[in-house]
């Protein structure tokens, strides 16, 4: 009877899962198989009776032009002083809405607006506001003689600094709510007995709260650089990768390739790359923050 009861058990739970393994097979599985089968030919929509294997010469020809070595330094650039900035500003909000009260609870509400509007839409509005023609903060910013007089989103020097704010508008307060979540589920009798062994704020900050929230930040960290080195839609409305490519991405330069100029292979293997990279970030976040947890908890 056990014996038949696991049994019953496993298929139950295997039936269970099956629609979301199957959705995740549909929907993701295939697509990248595909795409890992068309980065192998040089394949034109425009051209297909020219359909070549070419085997990997595509991924040569990111790491060996120009324009995409750009791109993944744009990316890279992007990624880490944008997360890096929201790791740092977040924290200092959720240590500032530690405490419990009514008005930290209406803070954080408010603070929440930017995340729940969709990045395309932020884009829109931010290009609408640092216009030096007609912006709100573009046109009395060129007219105070403050940055290039064609506007901040024109100039390839600010342009992509003017990406990392607007990205960091956006999710500073999603980085705050996991640090926050994390601040909160800290045990309450072990930071008070540090302040009755008589540690100073830094001290407690250094050697209880820091440790304990290493897997908040592994958390926090690992999700936004996903995110964030996927970075298209801002990019797309505001610059298109420009001006002279100062701000093209990965993400930019595979739709441009695909959709624009119908280069399925190459566009595929861009695609590949941007995966590739994203995984090894991953894992170097897992390791560091490992080798953090072990050199500080002991463990």
């Amino acid at each position: 009877m056990p014996h038949r009861f696991s049994d019953r058990r496993r298929l139950f739970l295997f039936l269970m899962a099956a629609p979301a393994v199957v959705y995740v097979a549909a929907i993701g599985l295939w697509p990248l198989s595909q795409g890992i089968w068309y980065s192998f030919y040089r394949y034109n929509l425009l051209r297909p009776a020219r359909t070549s294997f070419v085997g990997l010469q595509n991924y040569v020809d990111i790491f060996t032009d120009d324009a995409t070595r750009t791109a993944i330094l744009n990316t890279f650039q992007f990624t880490i002083f944008s997360v890096g900035l929201q790791l740092i500003f977040g924290f200092c909000l959720a240590l500032l809405l530690w405490r419990d009260s009514r008005f930290n609870r209406a803070v954080l509400a408010f603070l929440l607006v930017p995340s729940t509007i969709t990045p395309l839409v932020v884009g829109l509005i931010f290009k609408a506001l640092l216009g030096a023609d007609y912006g709100m903060i573009g046109y009395f910013l060129s007219e105070a003689g403050i940055g290039p007089r064609t506007g901040l989103l024109t100039d390839a020097s600010t342009a992509l600094w003017v990406l990392i704010v607007i990205d960091c508008w956006e999710w500073t307060p999603l980085m705050t709510l996991i640090l926050l979540a994390g601040l909160k589920a800290l045990p309450a009798d072990l930071l008070e007995a540090g302040t009755v062994d008589g540690a100073t704020a830094w001290q407690r900050f250094r050697l209880l709260v820091l440790p304990l929230m290493l897997p908040s930040i592994f958390l926090a960290l690992t999700l936004r650089t996903m995110d964030a080195f996927r970075v298209f839609d801002s990019v797309f409305v505001t610059t298109g990768g420009g001006p002279n490519d100062a701000t093209n991405t990965l993400m930019m330069l595979g739709v441009k390739e695909g959709l624009q100029f119908f280069n399925v292979g190459y566009a595929s293997a861009v695609g590949n790359v941007t995966l590739l990279f994203i995984a090894l970030i991953a894992t170097v976040l897992l390791l560091v923050v490992r080798r953090a947890d072990v050199r500080i908890n002991g463990r």
